[in-house]
């Protein structure tokens, strides 16, 4: 991970911080290339978590938008599920 990768997820994670009591509810939300593996690949990063998760297709069809809303322990893991996400091809975390 690069310096300005790592210094704006410890920025997060302090905002994060300064900003819940934990557990605290979080909503995720990303888009990625419309195609059924990607998607999947998000759904699964949050299997077994009681997740509520939310897609929707653009209208050109090319993007899907993924709403993950889930109850999370603490700002790391909230850190740790971004990282496992980001090695989906195309995947924008908003």
């Amino acid at each position: 991970m690069d310096k300005n990768t790592q210094e704006f997820y410890d920025r997060l994670k302090v905002e994060l911080d300064m900003s819940n009591t934990w557990p605290a509810e979080y909503l995720f939300k990303f888009i990625v290339p419309t195609d059924d593996d990607n998607i999947e690949r998000v759904q699964l990063a949050f299997d077994c978590m009681g997740a509520v998760i939310k897609t929707t297709k653009s209208k050109t069809g090319k993007f899907t938008s993924i709403s993950v809303d889930v109850t999370m322990k603490d700002s790391q893991e909230i850190v740790d599920k971004y990282l496992e996400v980001s090695t989906i091809k195309g995947i924008i975390s908003l």
